[in-house]
This record gives structure tokens, C-alpha cells and sequence, in this order.
């Protein structure tokens, strides 16, 4: 029976993203072995390595979590090694160049280059050789976004370097609600009927910035009573914010939630997304508002223009524009045909290109072209 080895820096992150794909190399026969850092039991997986692997590319640890991976990779003769997230790509890629001679194929995937036009100087001193090193181990490097994939063609040396839409969103799970619902689903939150929500998931820390957010609603909470911010999520800045909402005097239109693992419940009463991160690879959690018919508006990043703008379902703009963000907040909430109308592209363009079965479908078109051609396989997406 083949082997392929999945690797990132944290169990959640298969949790979170890689579930289908896991499942789909199962449903071929293969042996499904996980290496990254934790306990979790995720479903599909054959064996499970608890890596100590950590995020910090400066943590001593990191050098024993490269010596584990290549023990785990030098005894159990994988035809594919998938690497994820910017740790697991590093390690993984350094612990294989030993079963790359033997015939192992090795597949890394960047959810967002450290370095990217825009990109401080020492994002571009530090990352940009770190990576152009690595492509030398790398069969396919695999980019979820245009900007990315151009960097890449033209100035890494990957054997190959392909473009994926991201990791795709269950449409299923995430899908809009009837005006009825969503008022329904407001009172069963907790909040009015006629609350005017505006929804943001991710982690509290520098490059989220959800502090623009807060200044914001602070900024238009004269014009838009009964606007009102969820966040949700967790991390460093958590109580930063909570302290700035204070200060600004609109902790009482904040709703922090939290980590939260049931945004499908969430994201479809809301009636906009705002997002503020600096940098973006192609972030998920754009995609599944859009896929929940929510329009959107954004700080400017290459993940955010490339969703928001290029498929026109909102706005993107400049980073730090506070009055700019506000006016088309505004511009959305005192023009619902306009919601209307991105709602419904976004959810078009989920459909049609950043599905799970569709980019299913294009990852395992990749897989399919390092497998062994007399293999019998199973095409169906379930």
C-alpha cells in the first residue's frame, strides 16, 4: 500500500482545511499518515506523529522537530509528502531531501508568501531566500493566488509551481438565508431585527488588526445606530481591543465572540463582512461569507482584491483608511440593491471556482499526475 505524509505546523490546520483531500487519498487506497504539532484524532488519518514543531522560525525546538520528520520520512518510504503552512514547508522539505533521491515526491503548498509587492524590505531579506533555496527540494509548489503564482513562475526554480483556488468552502454548509431567516436567526443571537451586523473571524493579533474595525464603528456609529460588530476569534490582542472598544466608547456594539466553530450558524444573519488584515493569502474567511451571499468590504491586501475586487462582491481599501471604510459601509447600508447585487456575485463566484468539490477537483488533478498511472482511480467527489 503507497504512503503520502501530510505536514503543517498544528493539527487544526488539517482540521480546518484538508479533511476532503485527506479523504480523497483514502478512497484510493492509500495509508494516510499526519505530521504536525498535537493530539487531535482526525478522521481518515491512518497514523499520527505529534510533532514539536513550532511556529516561530526562531525556536530551538524547531531543530528537534526537523530531526523527528526526518526519521519519520527516512523509515516509511512515502510516494508523496504534502507540506503546508510556513514551518511545515521548511521542515519538511529539509527532512525529505533524502527520500526525493529515492523517488518520493514532494508537494508545498503557500498559503500567502511572506514576500509580495507591497512587502517590507526585510519580509523580502529574510523570506524571499529562504523560499528560493527550497524550490530546489520542492516537485510542485502550489499557489493560491494569482499574485503568488506570477511571483513564483518567475522567480522561484520549482521543479513546477501550479495555481489552486485556495482550499475551497463547503457551499453546503455555508449558503444564504431568506430575509425571514436572517431576522429569525437575529432574535435567536440575541440581537434587534433590525440590527445592521457587520461580521469579521479572525485571530486577535498584528496583522489582523481588528483595531481599524473599532475605529470604524466608532467613526459611524452616528449615521448607523444600530450598527453593530461581531468578531470573532481569540489571540494576543484580544484584550487590546476590548480596552481600545472602551475607550472609544462603542464596547457596547461589539459583540466579541470568541473562537468559534459554528460561523455557518453566524456568518448568513449578517449583512456585511469587514475585514482589515494586512496581508492575505486567499483567507477563508472572506470566501465563506461570500458563499453565505454577504458582500464585503476590505482593507487592500492581494487575497482581498483578488476576491473582493476582481470579482466584484464589495470594496477594497487603502490600509488605515478609516473615513474611506466608513463611507462605503455606509454606501451599503442605506442601499440594500447594491447588497443585493454583490451578494449575489459572491455567491456565483464561490460556486463556480472556490467550492470544495471544484478545487478538489484541480488538487487532485495535481496528485493524480505523481501516482503510479496503472492505478485504478476513483474519481467521484462525495
Amino acid at each position: 500500500m503507497k504512503k503520502v505524509l501530510f505536514c503543517a505546523t498544528i493539527d487544526g490546520h488539517f482540521k480546518s482545511f484538508h479533511l476532503p483531500y485527506i479523504k480523497w487519498f483514502k478512497e484510493q487506497g492509500w495509508e494516510v499518515h499526519i505530521a504536525s504539532y498535537g493530539n487531535s484524532s482526525l478522521p481518515y488519518v491512518d497514523r499520527k506523529y505529534n510533532l514539536s514543531i513550532q511556529r516561530s522560525p526562531f525556536n530551538f525546538k524547531n531543530v528537534g522537530a526537523y530531526r523527528e520528520l526526518k526519521s519519520i520520512i527516512d523509515s516509511n518510504n512515502y510516494s508523496l509528502i504534502h507540506c503546508h503552512t510556513p514551518m511545515g514547508g521548511v521542515l519538511a522539505r529539509l527532512a525529505a531531501r533524502g527520500a526525493r533521491k529515492k523517488g518520493t515526491k514532494v508537494i508545498y503548498t503557500a498559503h500567502g508568501f511572506h514576500f509580495f509587492k507591497g512587502a517590507p524590505f526585510l519580509n523580502w531579506l529574510i523570506y524571499y531566500p529562504i523560499e528560493k533555496t527550497l524550490a530546489k527540494y520542492t516537485d510542485c509548489l502550489i499557489t493560491i493566488n494569482q499574485e503568488d503564482y506570477t511571483l513564483a513562475k518567475r522567480k522561484l526554480k520549482a521543479c513546477r509551481v501550479e495555481h489552486v483556488h485556495g482550499v475551497g468552502v463547503d457551499i453546503d454548509q455555508f449558503r444564504p438565508k431568506t430575509i425571514e431567516e436572517k431576522l429569525d436567526m437575529k432574535i435567536s443571537f440575541g440581537c434587534k431585527p433590525g440590527d445592521f451586523l457587520m461580521f469579521y473571524a479572525a485571530e486577535f493579533n498584528k496583522n489582523k488588526n481588528q483595531q481599524l474595525l473599532i475605529n470604524v464603528l466608532a467613526n459611524i456609529k452616528g449615521d448607523i445606530p444600530n450598527a453593530k460588530l461581531l468578531l470573532a476569534g481569540d489571540g494576543p490582542l484580544l484584550e487590546y481591543c476590548k480596552e481600545l472598544a472602551n475607550k472609544k466608547d462603542v464596547a457596547h456594539l461589539i459583540h466579541f465572540l470568541g473562537y468559534r466553530d459554528d460561523l455557518y450558524d453566524i456568518l448568513p444573519m449578517c449583512d456585511i463582512t469587514v475585514a482589515s488584515s494586512l496581508r492575505e493569502g486567499l483567507p477563508v474567511n472572506i470566501m465563506e461569507s461570500m458563499a453565505c451571499g454577504l458582500p464585503v468590504v476590505a482593507s487592500k491586501n492581494r487575497g482581498h482584491n483578488e476576491l473582493v475586487s476582481q470579482l466584484n462582491c464589495g470594496w477594497t481599501v487603502a490600509n488605515e483608511e478609516i473615513n474611506e471604510m466608513g463611507r462605503k459601509i455606509k454606501e451599503l447600508y442605506f442601499n440594500q440593491e447594491l447588497v443585493k447585487y454583490f451578494g449575489l456575485n459572491a455567491r456565483y463566484n464561490i460556486e463556480t471556482t472556490y467550492s470544495i468539490n471544484k478545487v478538489l477537483m484541480e488538487l487532485c488533478t495535481i496528485y493524480i499526475s505523481y501516482m503510479n498511472e496503472k492505478e485504478e482511480l476513483k474519481w467521484a467527489v462525495h
